[in-house]
């Protein structure tokens, strides 16, 4: 029955004026935006120190690592035991979670208490007994002989335990309740990744970046930070906004000076602090006609739940909540007196709620700069006493965080039992966890290369090559090991105008390249790039070679030397057998063309016909190489020691000089020679076998030439996309990725790109980069977990690639030291090819490898500038050097 004399009173002007009265009063408690603002700004100064090495011993906000690395992705199944140890009372769980399609969680659970000579007695005793009650539990629930994963949620000092003697218990975590909560949230809502508190203390936790978390190593991947920051304001941060009445709870508490921002807002204080201000107004003739009584004045008898009945907004239901409360102090409280306590207790509350939105929006602007988005979209697990029971706070929580940060789309969701729900969600995950690891490093496994095994790669190499330097064995040889007939690299006294034609894909280039030798040597180029159509492509061989000559002549009248005849190097970069150095037999197009009378023929003299009919000029047509030889001549100009090519690209090959001796396909056993090893088709004869996965099988079976370059398929960038794909493909068949849901997109052939694999793996990456890649294609739902396990798929993809090309250029070196019966060799290796260039570890892989397979060969790596076009023509210099 609500008082008529308080309903009365709730409609007048005094109900107006008392209000202001104690709005006045109590001004110090109330804090505009900018005041939170400030706040916010101050706590994530607090935080930033928090989480460094060097403050973090001085910092008042501790920033915890849980060792807590991923919320709940809906997956996680199983049954998990969790132990609640928090008072005088403990509970153990039984939690069933199912993950059929439908997430469910099932929890059987039994209350114990703990006497009160065991918890003032030893850790030993108190453990003790905690174990006769889990046995007691598992007996009861008939699992005493399951081996069962445990989350225990452990809120005091102890070092004893002994849970594991009787029976056979895995402790999997042990978690304080603010995680557990973000933890049961997370399970309903994967976009929850902040835990929050505020009962009788309080406290939050967050996924921090761990590129931010110097406390731990590591630098990838996200991990639960327990923020402790009730201790916020502890280094006198909050001096300012503190009041006299936070100054006098804080000095009759049982630990003066500590915990100071939670003696602001947490219910074990509210409700003391609403009895100072009562009674300093009471003092100061405000209240109460200036009377007191002995509960009024006694600490603790004002009580937080006291708070909740009072700001119930329900008609005058409060009002008299007020009223009876005060009586029940002994107080004679007229309506003014209940309007003016209830108005206290609103500002403390709100003060308390406003307070908590200032921290929280420290929090949600660290995850969303963290993230780099524009707007954040997250949500917040929330439990505690004061958050559920009273009846406002909720709501002014909620309302003052999306004022302070609109550029946040924040959900509160209220946590369901997270210190024994919450201990089984975190355990739950970490089993999920260490099962999933251990299935996808399974998996990766089958893709790592061990010593052993790259010296039997480099072993099978160097068997393959003599065999394609024999006559009697290189039909049947993997690696043809074909002969370029250019017999030596640049020695410094080439000089002239050289042309260089560099023809391989549907743009082709003209260049002019000036050598000049003596003491300034240099190497000047000019070029032009010209476009061939598609219906050239694929014409006649007379359109294709006609059109090839008219851009030649073009070039000549571009550069002013109309009618000019000069030496020409012709980069071809189509498959040819050479029996001489200006000589080039065409024997399959690829890339496209189908240009018809050429495959069969000398690339040679389809040129030089082409050049006939023209009439204009004459060119003389001195070498026909590929990019590799080039690439080799290139750097050869810049190190007389470079007598190795290397292209690592979107295909691989390699040359070297041999020895002529042991060249038999061509006369002659004076000096050396150039092998275009054409060393991508090795394996093509089963010798790599043994190394290729089921993900090498099927990228293989979906080429345009399954079984052949089974070499080039494992190392080059035409294919480490493909590969990577995938085992992403198994992953998330499995389960182990992106929840199991498969992207449209993801299972498009050639649609991991290969620059992803580079782009991924740089260093300067942040794991929110690696995210936008993957929502390129098409996984709008990929976790940062996601990210790191993309990461580590494709650094294990190249990494193989790297050492699998070292493995193969380790025998090449070493089949040169022992040609020339050296016990060390010093030589250089002209590299080129966008894999090796910009891949961010491909190179420092592939030379570390050549460094351990081949201990006896001082290997320097030459980065190749333009190895198809000027290294063209400096073996149409080198030639007629030669010649003259």
């Amino acid at each position: 029955m609500i008082a008529s004399h308080l309903l009365a009173y709730y409609f007048t002007e005094l109900h107006h004026d008392t209000v202001q009265k104690v709005d006045k009063y109590l001004y110090h408690l109330r804090l505009s935006d900018e005041n939170l603002m400030d706040v916010a700004v101050r706590f994530r100064r607090d935080m930033d120190k928090g989480l460094c090495r060097d403050t973090n011993p001085t910092a008042a906000v501790k920033m915890l690592p849980t060792f807590v690395r991923s919320t709940p992705d809906g997956t996680e199944k199983g049954d998990f035991l969790a132990l609640d140890l928090g008072g005088t009372n403990f509970r153990v769980l039984l939690v069933k979670v199912s993950a059929n399609g439908k997430q469910k969680v099932e929890m059987e659970n039994q209350i114990y208490a703990i006497p009160e000579h065991l918890m003032r007695g030893s850790g030993s005793e108190l453990f003790d007994h905690i174990a006769d009650c889990l046995g007691n539990f598992l007996d009861k629930m008939g699992i005493k002989d399951k081996k069962l994963p445990l989350g225990f949620t452990f809120s005091f000092p102890c070092q004893q335990t002994k849970l594991d003697e009787d029976f056979d218990i895995d402790i999997v975590a042990v978690i304080n309740d603010t995680v557990g909560t973000m933890m049961t949230c997370g399970y309903d809502d994967h976009h929850c990744e902040i835990g929050l508190i505020v009962g009788t203390g309080t406290n939050a936790c967050y996924m921090e970046e761990m590129r931010n978390l110097e406390l731990v190593e590591g630098d990838e991947g996200r991990m639960c930070v327990n923020m402790e920051w009730g201790a916020f304001g502890d280094d006198g941060t909050l001096g300012d906004l503190r009041t006299d009445f936070d100054r006098e709870i804080d000095a009759g508490s049982l630990n003066p000076g500590k915990q100071l921002f939670e003696k602001m807002i947490s219910g074990m204080y509210m409700g003391e602090l609403v009895r100072l201000i009562l009674v300093k107004m009471a003092k100061e003739q405000l209240l109460f006609h200036g009377q007191t009584t002995p509960d009024l004045l006694t600490t603790g008898h004002f009580l937080t739940s006291y708070i909740s009945a009072i700001e119930n907004d329900k008609d005058t239901e409060g009002l008299v909540s007020a009223e009876n409360v005060l009586r029940s102090l002994g107080l004679d409280p007229s309506p003014e007196d209940c309007v003016a306590t209830q108005r206290v207790c609103q500002i403390v509350s709100t003060r308390a709620a406003h307070l908590c939105a200032a921290t929280l929006v420290a929090v949600l602007r660290q995850i969303r700069d963290n993230k780099a988005a524009e707007r954040l979209r997250t949500t917040i697990g929330v439990d505690g006493s004061v958050y559920k029971n009273h009846p406002q706070f909720a709501r002014r929580l909620h309302k003052m965080v999306r004022r302070l940060v609109p550029d946040c789309d924040v959900r509160f969701l209220r946590s369901q039992d997270g210190s024994g729900k919450g201990a089984a969600m975190v355990t739950a995950v970490a089993y999920r966890l260490a099962t999933q690891h251990a299935e996808r490093q399974r998996i990766l496994d089958t893709l790592r290369m061990s010593h052993e095994q790259l010296l039997e790669v480099k072993k099978k190499m160097g068997e393959e090559m003599v065999r394609g330097l024999s006559r009697q064995t290189h039909q049947q040889a993997s690696v043809k090991m074909l002969p370029t007939y250019v017999r030596s690299t640049p020695d410094g006294t080439e000089r002239g105008d050289f042309l260089a034609l560099d023809l391989g894909g549907t743009n082709f280039r003209v260049l002019l390249v000036r050598v000049r030798s003596g003491k300034k040597r240099s190497v000047e180029m000019h070029n032009k790039i010209y476009a061939i159509p598609q219906e050239t492509m694929q014409g006649t061989g007379e359109e294709l070679f006609d059109h090839i000559v008219q851009c030649i002549a073009d070039f000549l009248e571009y550069m002013g030397m109309k009618g000019a005849s000069l030496p020409l190097g012709f980069t071809f970069s189509f498959p040819c057998h050479q029996s001489k150095l200006d000589q080039g037999i065409l024997l399959k197009w690829t890339k496209g063309f189908k240009a018809s009378g050429c495959e069969g023929e000398d690339v040679v003299v389809l040129l030089k016909d082409a050049i006939h009919r023209r009439e204009e000029f004459d060119l003389d047509v001195v070498a026909v190489v590929n990019d590799t030889v080039g690439t080799m001549m290139t750097c050869g100009y810049e190190d007389p020691r470079c007598e190795v090519g290397l292209i690592v690209g979107t295909g691989t090959n390699a040359c070297y000089m041999e020895e002529m001796q042991n060249v038999e396909l061509v006369e002659g056993d004076d000096g050396r020679m150039c092998i275009n090893m054409e060393w991508g088709a090795f394996g093509d004869h089963g010798e790599l076998d043994d190394f290729c996965t089921e993900f090498d099988r099927i990228v293989d079976d979906s080429s345009t030439n399954p079984g052949k370059q089974r070499y080039e398929k494992m190392i080059s960038g035409m294919y480490l996309g493909e590969i990577v794909r995938n085992v992403l493909l198994e992953f998330t068949a499995h389960g182990l990725l992106f929840r199991g849901k498969l992207s449209e997109r993801l299972k498009t052939r050639g649609i991991f790109e290969t620059k992803f694999l580079s782009q991924i793996e740089s260093d300067r990456l942040a794991l929110r980069q690696v995210r936008s890649i993957l929502q390129h294609l098409g996984l709008t739902s990929s976790t940062c977990d996601d990210s790191i396990l993309v990461k580590e798929v494709c650094s294990v993809v190249a990494r193989r690639a790297a050492q699998l090309c070292g493995a193969g250029l380790a025998a090449v070196v070493d089949k040169i030291r022992q040609n020339r019966k050296l016990e060390q060799l010093c030589i250089t290796v002209g590299v080129d090819g966008t894999l090796y260039k910009l891949h961010p570890h491909f190179s420092s892989v592939m030379q570390d490898t050549v460094r351990v397979l081949a201990p006896q060969c001082e290997v320097t790596f030459l980065q190749s500038e333009d190895g198809s076009g000027k290294g063209a023509a400096l073996i149409t210099a080198v030639a007629c050097r030669i010649r003259r």
